[in-house]
């Protein structure tokens, strides 16, 4: 059976405070994609990726893939005006309905093998998985004006990859796009899927402000 990684870097740098796209920003003299990419490739060397990014900054993937895998076949397509849009543009390039299908925050580049591998195990029986950690803080509900405090135990964080058959995927995203469609999983579960949850990865960031690069660079540190 095949397995697709789809690498979804649309973002800019507004809240990162740069004209470079957070996900060509350096990181120990390597740009945040490729810390990504090599995680996919240690977990399995028979994935196969593909990085959705912005139709502005095609060339510049292009440039980093022959810089840093030269030799390696990734596909790179653009993405569209939103996450939704941009995975079903990544899904485009998948063939087989008898695929497994990984989705990744392509600026979560600190996800570890362990996690990606945990992923493929999962999905096998479970077919919609997502990584998720529980809350450290206390949690309060929106209600308009109101709010009132819920329990922390019952909120679970989300995280990336989420992992899916091909077939089911594929279908799902066939909808017209809505607003509650934040992530993969909520338009699985718009499909009728059960979504199972594994633990997720403390260190699995997503770097969006520069106080994460930060973080980044001391857990590559501790890593050593």
């Amino acid at each position: 059976m095949k397995k697709y990684a789809v690498l979804v870097a649309g973002g800019n740098g507004s809240r990162m405070k740069s004209d470079v796209p957070k996900q060509f920003m350096l990181l120990k003299n390597k740009p945040l994609l490729v810390y990504t990419i090599e995680s996919f490739l240690q977990a399995d060397v028979e994935i196969n990726i593909i990085l959705v990014l912005p139709e502005h900054h095609l060339e510049t993937g292009k440039e980093i893939v022959s810089q840093f895998f030269n030799g390696k076949e990734i596909i790179i397509t653009s993405g569209g005006a939103t996450r939704f849009h941009s995975v079903k543009n990544g899904l485009m390039q998948i063939q087989e309905d008898d695929s497994i299908v990984l989705v990744h925050d392509a600026v979560r580049s600190m996800v570890s093998v362990d996690l990606i591998q945990r992923s493929l195990n999962e999905v096998i029986d479970k077919k919609a998985i997502i990584p998720a950690i529980s809350s450290k803080d206390s949690v309060r509900l929106l209600d308009g004006e109101k709010n009132k405090s819920i329990s922390r135990e019952s909120v679970m964080l989300v995280q990336t990859p989420q992992t899916f058959y091909s077939v089911d995927l594929k279908k799902a995203f066939e909808v017209e796009f809505n607003d509650s469609f934040t992530d993969e999983a909520s338009v699985m579960e718009a499909a009728g899927h059960q979504i199972y949850i594994i633990a997720g990865d403390e260190n699995n960031i997503k770097i969006t402000h520069p106080i994460d690069l930060i973080i980044a660079e001391k857990i590559l540190d501790n890593a050593q």
